[in-house]
């Protein structure tokens, strides 16, 4: 069981609101501020895809660039695809990049 989803190589966690009895979520990974929100269950992955689709879109429309998750550049330079796992765990356990790799590097070291 997992409260994120991936499309077109973007990925979201899902919160639960219990104030507004909703579902949102953002994509992660990027500066561009990209979100949604819906109140079924039902409908999270569609809202998620359109969410992505419409950020591509006004990207096309403006001439922009879309950004891509997670470049690779911390303080310390890794491999992109490296960096992209690392911050996905780190947003499973629901702590920050920095937190994550602490943990990682206290674990190499001992």
């Amino acid at each position: 069981m997992t409260n994120m989803l991936e499309y077109k190589g973007y990925h979201t966690r899902v919160i639960f609101d219990s104030e507004t009895m909703s579902l949102y979520g953002k994509i992660e990974g990027i500066n561009d501020y990209v979100d949604f929100v819906c109140k079924d269950m039902s409908c999270v992955e569609k809202e998620f895809h359109e969410a992505v689709d419409d950020y591509l879109d006004f990207c096309q429309e403006v001439g922009k660039t879309p950004e891509k998750e997670y470049k690779g550049t911390f303080n310390v330079r890794i491999a992109p695809e490296l960096h992209k796992k690392l911050a996905l765990c780190a947003l499973r356990d629901d702590c920050s990049l920095n937190s994550e790799v602490e943990k990682a590097i206290l674990s190499f070291v001992g």
